[in-house]
């Protein structure tokens, strides 16, 4: 059997977890199946004598925000190979290794974590006193971006993308090792592997009894349990022989698991080869059939002259790959594809041809031509036909007063905010005096490429929606306040509707008392899916405000998917303009009594 790399992951969230794995890396613990007689090396931090604890705090203060109270701190990386690499020989001489194979492993790893992780891995220990060599290393996993430790951005979290970035991970290890003749396990296979605290359990778990079978480890006439378990602690041979019965249980369980994933990577081989066919199928039915095949169908014969040309039924027809020309004099006309094709030899029309096609080539060849064919037309259209330009609801200015006290009578939201929003162009009313919310897209000259709509006339009116031609993945209602219009956006509120947006920003001013000294863009959004994350996500603070609903909720949780930097605002009433309306009533009841005023806005 080749030997295969081995790495494993280990999560330290807390300090304390820190200093516990520092203390039996360095063997500042007891362990037992440890020979005291060997000495193990440092490969990487041998310069920082500190305790490792003292060196993780100093990197995660570098950061602009403290960790979160649930957040990886530091990662353990165990990082080895079978034992057929370390004693080709007898993998089973436990505690046994060539030492030129060890030194170019371990010169390998070394490297290997220096190039990946740079000064993240604060430490890296090669631990010498055991069965099998192996290095212990420790990664601070910094996100320069977001200014936090983010085990999940470096490692991967649950998840199919935290799955494939541990796969990856595991090929880059492989790869580094490859020149050793170490190789990587089978891709996919759904065999369990042996964790770093399930080794040490292994290990450590035979009881002392096991070696009573050794001679000169047996009691003596008449002496005691206490004095028999010191003197046998303090034989030279004990912690070989208890390591070495450890180890044999280890390598056993190692040998099942390895045939476990014989078999699980055979299963793993018969899916994958499923999945071949399948798409091997549907490429087949993506392609279309070579005109010379349909050429040869329709009675055509090539020319022994000119290859490329095929004469038959008062046709001379030229092929070029997926075009054709036919310069018969009467019939002279180029196209391209196989229906094409039989529609202009055979007369007939797109249905015709089809049925034709499939009697001689199968429904895979129809489809495959059918798709061509549609491919073809719907190119020629994207190319000629013209797209038409959004265009904004034609603003009626005498509608505008009635919108206006909708949204600051109804809605409580501050008049002299509505006039700013409304001289910048990004509110008005049209002719059915809806409130016309204008949406642009997030570019440095925004363009207005869509507009959402909201009912206005009468006690009850629930219309909203959008404006035909609205472009609702790339565009969303925005304002921004705070700090300067030429400062970065330090701070991001995300709501589900431009009414609610406003009355978030409000809400703020209202209790606060004063507009955001940061700069900060409100923005309105309805699915998470059309979230522009790669323009947001180095936003170092970003609030999610959707109302408290399931659907809230739910949309709340994909936005962290997307943002991992985003928090919740909860909100307790039925969204946030009902809050904004009931704080409002508070307020003008205490107007007269308090001396309240509503202070001028300034937009900037």
């Amino acid at each position: 059997m080749s030997p295969l790399t081995i790495l494993r992951i280990e999560k330290l969230k807390t300090f304390g977890n820190v200093a516990g794995s520092d203390d039996h890396v360095t063997r500042n613990r007891e362990t037992p199946n440890a020979d005291p007689t060997r000495d193990n090396r440092r490969l990487i931090g041998g310069e920082d004598e500190r305790a490792l604890e003292e060196i993780v705090k100093e990197k995660i203060a570098t950061l602009k925000h403290r960790p979160r109270h649930d957040a990886v701190l530091c990662t353990e990386m165990f990082l080895s190979a079978s034992p057929e690499y370390f004693r080709p020989g007898d993998p089973s001489l436990s505690g046994q290794w060539s030492d030129s194979l060890m030194q170019q492993w371990a010169s390998a790893s070394r490297d290997w974590l220096a190039q990946n992780y740079g000064s993240k891995c604060v430490r890296a220990e090669l631990h010498l006193d055991e069965s099998t060599p192996h290095i212990h290393a420790y990664i601070v996993p910094l996100n320069e971006k977001t200014g936090r430790v983010s085990h999940d951005a470096m490692f991967g979290g649950r998840g199919g993308q935290g799955r494939i970035k541990l796969s990856k991970l595991q090929d880059s290890y492989a790869a580094a090792l490859a020149p050793l003749g170490i190789e990587r396990g089978v891709k996919g296979s759904k065999a369990t592997h042996t964790k770093v605290k399930e080794y040490y359990q292994a290990v450590n778990s035979e009881p002392l009894t096991a070696v009573i079978t050794n001679n000169q480890l047996a009691p003596t006439p008449f002496e005691s349990a206490r004095n028999y378990v010191a003197r046998i602690q303090s034989d030279e041979h004990f912690q070989a022989i208890n390591h070495q019965l450890a180890d044999r249980k280890f390598l056993i369980e190692r040998l099942e698991r390895a045939e476990q994933r014989a078999r699980d990577s055979e299963k793993e081989r018969q899916r994958l080869e499923e999945i071949v066919r399948t798409l091997e199928l549907k490429t087949q039915q993506l392609r279309d059939l070579p005109l010379v095949d349909v050429a040869w169908e329709l009675g055509l014969n090539c020319d022994r002259t000119h290859q490329s040309r095929w004469k038959g039924h008062g046709h001379i027809i030229n092929i070029d790959g997926p075009k054709f020309y036919d310069f018969a004099p009467a019939e002279q006309k180029g196209g391209g594809g196989a229906i094409d094709l039989v529609m202009h030899v055979n007369n007939c029309n797109l249905r015709q041809a089809v049925v034709w096609l499939h009697e001689r080539f199968g429904e895979a060849g129809a489809i495959g031509a059918a798709i061509a064919f549609a491919k073809t037309v719907a190119d020629e259209i994207i190319q000629l036909e013209p797209c038409d330009k959004f265009r904004l609801p034609v603003e009626d200015k005498t509608k505008w007063s009635s919108v206006c006290n909708y949204l600051t009578q109804k809605r409580g939201i501050p008049e002299n905010f509505v006039e700013v929003l409304h001289k910048r162009g990004l509110l008005y009313a049209d002719d059915q005096q809806n409130a016309v919310f204008v949406m642009r897209n997030l570019g440095e000259e925004p363009q207005a490429i869509g507009a959402f709509l909201r009912g206005t006339r009468g006690e009850n009116n629930t219309f909203k929606g959008y404006e035909k031609g609205t472009k609702r993945r790339e565009s969303w209602f925005y304002f921004h306040l705070g700090g300067q219009p030429t400062d970065s956006v330090e701070r991001l509120v995300l709501c589900k509707s431009p009414i609610d947006t406003m009355s978030f920003a409000m809400l703020e001013y209202q209790v606060k008392g004063d507009v955001p000294l940061k700069r900060t863009l409100f923005l309105a959004i309805d699915r998470p899916n059309t979230l522009p994350v790669e323009q947001l996500q180095h936003i170092p603070n970003v609030q999610v405000a959707f109302d408290s609903s399931e659907l809230g909720h739910a949309n709340a949780r994909a936005i962290k998917q997307l943002l991992p930097q985003a928090k919740r605002n909860k909100c307790f009433a039925r969204d946030w303009n009902q809050e904004l309306v009931n704080l409002s009533q508070k307020l003008q009841q205490h107007n007269s009594q308090h001396g309240i005023t509503i202070r001028k806005w300034s937009f900037k």
